[in-house]
């Protein structure tokens, strides 16, 4: 099995998931996350005054799938978050040793 962990733009989100639905995912974790990469932030103004904005809001979405699924999820995920615009984001796929549904005590591609 394989973990797939995607930061995304905001924005983006509606797209992916429908992508990620296309491609059989049947579940997903969603978080709201800050980060900066080669973006390094931006300023604004507020009230007259200048101030920099480090950390940007992204979108952290993770799933697990088994090992022939996870290339087309992560071409799934490419394909509905690229704006070609700097900031897009990133994809980690890393392996899963097992998983444990806890109502049922399942283990394994099953507890998926």
């Amino acid at each position: 099995m394989k973990k797939i962990e995607a930061i995304i733009k905001p924005f983006k989100l509606d797209e992916v998931k429908e992508a990620l639905q296309d491609v059989g995912v049947q579940g997903m974790t969603v978080l709201e996350a800050k980060g900066y990469g080669r973006q390094k932030g931006h300023s604004e103004l507020y009230r007259g005054a200048e101030y920099v904005i480090d950390f940007l809001p992204k979108i952290k979405i993770e799933v697990v799938v088994p090992d022939d699924m996870a290339q087309s999820v992560v071409d799934a995920i490419v394909g509905s978050a690229r704006t070609g615009k700097i900031g897009d984001g990133k994809i980690f796929v890393s392996d899963v040793s097992d998983v444990i549904r806890i109502r049922t005590g399942e283990t394994g591609p099953q507890a998926v």
